[in-house]
């Protein structure tokens, strides 16, 4: 008995010491490189995005708030080439299957990888490829739900996620 209460005792110490008042390291960026990124500035919505060599982007998931601009930069933290390994950020409308624009946008290599229709897309970057960096603005489109995704050949099955305006 003696035992389980020892066990006991040291089990709700540290439980007590991990809840003590550790102070949260705060970003001092517009975006949380784990799962998600929010824009942060009130009177624009700033978000900074990152895509690798790897084929992914930070974040699968961006928050804006609705009736602002939208400032998005794109930086491809890799080293490869744009014609190896360029990524770029496409805002799609609502409703467009992912999928299907994704392998009509592959065939489009003279505009960079967008379909010239354009009647699926709400805003994208330019192409580009290790080290660069690129920036956009846009007005943020009504509330929702979107995806947004790189359209290089191939990339768009992992290099996607949710933007979401509220």
């Amino acid at each position: 008995m003696n035992q389980f209460k020892f066990l006991f005792s040291v089990f709700c110490l540290t439980l007590l010491l991990s809840c003590g008042n550790k102070e949260k390291k705060k970003s001092n960026s517009a975006f949380d490189t784990k799962s998600e990124t929010v824009a942060t500035d009130t009177s624009i919505n700033t978000v900074e995005i990152t895509a690798s060599d790897a084929m992914q982007f930070n974040t699968k998931k961006i928050v804006v708030q609705a009736d602002k601009k939208v400032k998005l930069t794109l930086t491809h933290t890799g080293k490869m080439a744009k014609n190896v390994m360029g990524h770029n950020f496409v805002l799609l409308k609502k409703g467009v299957d992912l999928v299907a624009f994704g392998n009509k946008a592959s065939t489009a290599v003279d505009s960079e990888y967008i379909p010239d229709d354009g009647d699926d897309v709400i805003a994208h970057t330019k192409l580009i490829g290790g080290g660069e960096s690129t920036t956009i603005e846009f007005d943020a489109p009504e509330p929702g739900t979107y995806d947004f995704l790189c359209s290089f050949p191939g990339h768009f099955a992992i290099m996607k996620g949710k933007f979401i305006v509220e």
